[in-house]
């Protein structure tokens, strides 16, 4: 056992010797193009990125440096030079030919790294997505007196290394050559190249041309100077339509210094859905980072679509979206003040476009407005809200009723709000998107406002009691009437109304709705779920018909002496009613509807035919 325990002591001080990691180039570069990248694309952003880069860490020694790129594309392959810091031999074997080490970490250069772009290491193996062979040809400007140097790499792993003659490369810098693999030719022609170039690098800060066609276009539009506000605004337009395909109803200016952005948020000229995120284009540090970064704004700025540039956001691994951290999330924020400003701006100086902007994205400022009381405060005498008033604003409303009702369903405000308009109650839809919370908070706004939500009981408060002598002398009729609509859960009462034209009126609220799914839920149970569901009975109020006495029709009803036709003309209003309020009708409701639609035609052909043909006398 000792032996064996020395044995085994022995074996675990015994040196393991190390093992590197095995690489397959292919599997990789099949990597990058299927899940890093959205598209083939990148590779030129990755070569204008290298390229930029290299030419920034060249003027941070050499500021009076030549900054230039130029792009040639002829035949399936490209040509890309830069007048950048160039490598030495050494470099290229410790950067090019090392997957993961970034030239950005090499020595003298790493106090310069918050200009550089790329912040990856990635580089040139994305080119591997679009060529099956990339040559690279380098002058080290740190180290004047190096050979040029060329480096050939193959989609396969394998690279070579070799020296070259002064003339291979009289002047500093980096010259890429690619040649296309199988099917990609189209990726690497002179159209596609320009095209890409202008879409990645128009506001890069140095020379850019594919062939003698300028890539940069520099200032930025909204850094330029105009003649006038309205000739930058024409101006701005003018760069949206080109940019996003439409015409904005307005431009926003998005300057936050501190952190490093500059750019313009356009309003979009038709309604979108809150639900609905815009993708707003990103260039970091005068690249073109992602036109999808939907992070970039508050939620209930869904109404703009933005396009900046900044030295400050982080970009992700595949540097095609943003990365999520504090400073995103500061950013968010500065940027939605500057559109909260914008509004507030128009709000006091520009009511027009302000009211043009609402009849679009009103939504959008009344999704803002219920989260923010100083902009519910700035926008109550613009906020359209539909009221038995017309579309009014709640401060317009406020002013004519000592009261603000409100429905918070659709289908509630349609019930009452024809009767409670001839009554002088006024109400409010709170039925729409984010109108019912703004309603509620009027009162932290507009102190001293009274809001309450409207029921069945108070709109029946406001209804006139008929006369009690021919109230009693209906009695009869008015007891028929309940016991047909009991077993439906609805009671009938009578009063006098206007307008004279509606007979009756269904009224309800949510909880007498609950507790009539409740009850009918408890009728198709078995006994164990009916026993659980009628222990949950509430006490809530019964939904009513109310009968309208001023109504002809209803008179003449209230004379029936034949009970089964009260029966069939009652069930007949109840679902005139129903029908009124636009309400979804319930199996129940359309059987009835049914059943007193038969019962009436019967009655007709019936008192049609007369006593001898065996028509009721």
């Amino acid at each position: 056992m000792d032996s064996m325990t020395s044995q085994s002591s022995q074996a675990s001080r015994t040196p393991q010797s190390p093992h590197t990691f095995q690489v397959d180039l292919r599997g990789l570069v099949d990597l990058l193009s299927h899940h890093l990248y959205s598209s083939p694309k990148v590779y030129l952003r990755e070569l204008l990125q290298n390229a930029v880069d290299a030419i920034t860490a060249r003027r941070a020694e050499e500021p009076d440096a030549p900054a230039r790129v130029r792009l040639f594309a002829e035949g399936g392959a490209l040509r890309v030079e830069d007048s950048g810091v160039g490598l030495t031999e050494s470099d290229v074997h410790s950067l090019l030919a090392t997957i993961g080490r970034s030239s950005k970490r090499a020595d003298g250069l790493q106090e310069v790294r918050s200009d550089f772009l790329g912040q990856f290491g990635i580089g040139l193996l994305a080119c591997f997505v679009v060529a099956e062979r990339i040559r690279v040809v380098s002058r080290s400007a740190r180290t004047p007196d190096a050979a040029p140097v060329e480096w050939t790499a193959t989609d396969d792993g394998s690279y070579t290394v070799r020296t070259l003659p002064d003339e291979a490369r009289p002047e500093p810098g980096t010259t890429v050559h690619l040649v296309a693999r199988p099917g990609a030719a189209e990726w690497l022609s002179h159209t596609r190249v320009l095209s890409l170039a202008r879409d990645f690098g128009s506001l890069l800060p140095y020379d850019v041309r594919v062939g003698e066609e300028a890539v940069t276009d520099l200032p930025a539009p909204w850094d330029r100077p105009y003649p006038s506000p309205a000739t930058r605004r024409v101006a701005l337009a003018r760069h949206c339509h080109d940019l996003f395909g439409f015409t904005p109803l307005d431009a926003i200016e998005l300057d936050v210094p501190l952190a490093g952005v500059r750019g313009v948020a356009y309003v979009l000229p038709s309604a979108v859905s809150p639900a609905q995120r815009v993708g707003h284009r990103v260039h970091l540090k005068g690249m073109l980072l992602t036109e999808r970064a939907e992070q970039l704004l508050p939620e209930w700025a869904f109404f703009v679509r933005c396009v900046l540039d900044t030295d400050s956001l982080r970009p992700t691994a595949s540097r095609e979206s943003l990365y999520e951290d504090e400073t995103l999330a500061a950013v968010r924020e500065a940027l939605g003040e500057r559109i909260r400003g914008w509004l507030t701006g128009l709000a006091a100086g520009d009511p027009e476009r302000l009211a043009a902007f609402l009849s679009v994205h009103y939504l959008g400022v009344k999704s803002l407005a219920r989260h923010d009381k100083e902009m519910l405060r700035t926008m109550l005498p613009w906020l359209p809200f539909e009221t038995t008033d017309g579309r009014l604003s709640l401060e317009e409303f406020a002013q004519r009723h000592p009261v603000v009702h409100f429905t918070r369903t659709v289908e509630e405000y349609r019930q009452v709000a024809p009767i409670a308009s001839a009554q002088g109650v006024g109400v409010i839809n709170g039925g729409y998107t984010y109108d019912s919370e703004l309603v509620e908070a009027l009162p932290s706004v507009r102190p001293g406002t009274m809001v309450a939500e409207l029921d069945a009981d108070t709109v029946t408060a406001h209804l006139d009691a008929p006369d009690p002598d021919e109230e009693l002398a209906l009695a009869g009729f008015l007891s028929a009437a309940r016991a047909k609509l009991d077993p439906l859960g609805c009671d009938v009462v009578l009063r006098a109304f206007h307008p004279l034209s509606v007979p009756a009126l269904h009224l309800d609220d949510r909880s007498s709705r609950h507790e009539q799914a409740r009850a009918e839920a408890e009728e198709q149970a078995d006994d164990l779920w009916a026993g659980i569901l009628g222990s949950l009975r509430g006490s809530a109020p019964r939904a009513r018909l109310v009968l309208n006495h001023l109504n002809p029709l209803v008179r003449r009803i209230g004379a029936l002496r034949d009970p089964e036709l009260i029966g069939t003309a009652t069930e007949s209003l109840y679902g005139q009613a129903l029908l009124m309020a636009q309400r979804p009708l319930r199996p129940a409701d359309s059987a009835l509807l049914n059943r007193a639609f038969i019962g009436l035609l019967e009655w007709a052909t019936h008192s049609e035919s007369g006593p001898g043909e065996g028509g009721r006398p």
